[in-house]
């Protein structure tokens, strides 16, 4: 049985993530679109927007290893550029994240998944696979770290966001610091 909800961003024209709202408060989406096509918006946490950014690092440093004939994909953005465009209608929430390689095309499939609760079927999960560059999605992870860093920073001990009174840490023991 298909998806609910299956969509291809093929190509996509532009992909980018940002978030809405007050440090602390704030909702991340990330977004790709085609020509004369609505964008195609989900919501995506932040953690998994930050791991998304070093997985695609990762990612394109093992594609350059095994193919060192490839230019080096740019990260080079314009920030105006990189800002999520309305309607920002979110099909779903991102319960996982994936990166795919076609060396035929020299395309980076970046696919995600529903976030479901127990009680549903997994073949049911929503899907949206956004077609980019290398450099696109290069672009991409280094326009999310630079989302991630304008909110809440990250505690040196746990890695989770801290509040500006502290955070419960669990690598402290609970210690407030």
């Amino acid at each position: 049985m298909p998806p609910k909800f299956e969509m291809d961003v093929d190509p996509c024209e532009h992909i980018t993530a940002d978030a809405i709202g007050q440090p602390g408060q704030r909702v991340f989406y990330l977004q790709g679109w085609q020509k004369d096509q609505p964008p195609v918006s989900v919501l995506i946490e932040k953690t998994q927007l930050h791991s998304m950014s070093i997985g695609v690092e990762q990612f394109l440093a093992e594609i350059s290893r095994q193919t060192p004939s490839l230019q080096e994909a740019s990260a080079d953005f314009i920030e105006d550029q990189m800002h999520i465009h309305p309607p920002v209608d979110p099909h779903f929430r991102v319960g996982e994240v994936g990166l795919g390689y076609d060396k035929v095309r020299d395309v980076v499939v970046l696919f995600v998944k529903e976030l479901l609760t127990e009680e549903e079927d997994p073949d049911d999960a929503a899907v949206v696979r956004y077609w980019v560059t290398r450099s696109q999605v290069r672009k991409l992870a280094r326009w999310g770290v630079e989302v991630i860093t304008r909110g809440r920073p990250f505690c040196p001990q746990c890695g989770q966001p801290m509040d500006p009174e502290g955070h419960f840490c669990p690598k402290k023991n609970g210690h407030l610091h």
